[in-house]
């Protein structure tokens, strides 16, 4: 591979991972223009466009994620074996961009940066805490985490931990003003929290979902309050505001302490937890299998962890 094209490359890499055309400049230390124009000769090269631009975002085309999917692991596996020629010692380096939600992250990562940092100093963690659900590959991301049950195929996925189970809770004031639903119907009649999330697609409201017997039950709630946050669910909820629902093991304390009462709990199984994946490819980068390696090892202890009380509105 000539040096040119070697740079042209790795600019292209850099654009579809900072997705800002300035940023990536800044990390290749190039000015917009140029690399603006280094993109233009490669797109030239090949014959295809690789990024839609307008003035305000940068994303990949078809072609730039397919291009993308296929360099990322050829440019890591070559990254690997210039720096073993080198005589670089056998630590995993590098950025590796990680996508994970904000529950999943409080539970699995935020515990564990200092010892991460410790077990590999030379890895730099990218991290996007985000709940929404993302093509990782298209959006140029190394790892994501995720539920079990909207995976994407093509991954390699190892579970985190065991299975959850969301609740719905409400306050005891509340219950004790408006009564408690025993029936998935009922909460049409309730006051309740909605959680607007991100799904492919587009934005949408959370259809509360129960199952009893097999028998499957989504419910479109209604309620004073439209929350991107499940945070502030939680603290409208624990304030009387209605009903909110979550996961059972963030909910544990305040349910342990009396301050939220769970609802239709004969309704409410468990279901698939938390997943961190990559792009099944022959050779991911060290980086990639020392973070993937180190959160299976340390992730299972983590979910008999008590959760955290950074986050405790009462």
């Amino acid at each position: 591979m000539r040096r040119a094209e070697y740079a042209r490359l790795r600019a292209f890499m850099a654009v579809a991972e900072q997705g800002n055309f300035a940023r990536a400049a800044g990390e290749l230390r190039l000015s917009p223009s140029t690399l603006s124009q280094v993109i233009q000769d490669l797109e030239k090269e090949l014959g295809a466009r690789l990024f839609h631009r307008t003035t305000r975002s940068v994303s990949l085309t078809e072609a730039g994620a397919r291009l993308l999917a296929k360099l990322k692991p050829a440019m890591a596996a070559l990254d690997d074996a210039l720096a073993e020629v080198q005589g670089a010692d056998d630590r995993p380096s590098g950025t590796v961009r990680l996508h994970i939600p904000h529950a999943a992250l409080e539970q699995y990562l935020l515990p564990l940066l200092g010892e991460f940092h410790n077990s590999y100093p030379r890895i730099v963690l990218d991290i996007s805490a985000d709940d929404a659900a993302i093509n990782i590959v298209q959006e140029g991301f190394d790892v994501g985490v995720r539920l079990g049950e909207y995976l994407e195929p093509n991954m390699v996925a190892a579970p985190l931990g065991g299975q959850m189970c969301q609740l719905a809770v409400a306050s005891p004031g509340y219950l004790a003003k408006y009564g408690t639903p025993t029936e998935p119907a009922d909460l049409q009649q309730h006051q309740c929290i909605n959680w607007r999330w991100h799904q492919p697609g587009g934005y949408g409201l959370y259809e509360w979902e129960f199952v009893k017997d097999g028998h499957q039950v989504a419910v479109a709630v209604d309620g004073p309050l439209i929350v991107s946050h499940r945070y502030v669910g939680l603290a409208a909820a624990l304030q009387g505001v209605g009903i909110a629902m979550w996961n059972q093991r963030m909910l544990a304390p305040y349910i342990e302490s009396g301050q939220l009462i769970p609802i239709l709990e004969n309704w409410s199984p468990q279901f698939p937890g938390w997943y961190v994946y990559y792009l099944k490819q022959p050779h991911p980068s060290a980086a990639v299998r020392a973070l993937v390696g180190f959160l299976r090892e340390r992730a299972p202890a983590m979910s008999e962890t008590p959760p955290s009380t950074a986050y405790n509105f009462a």
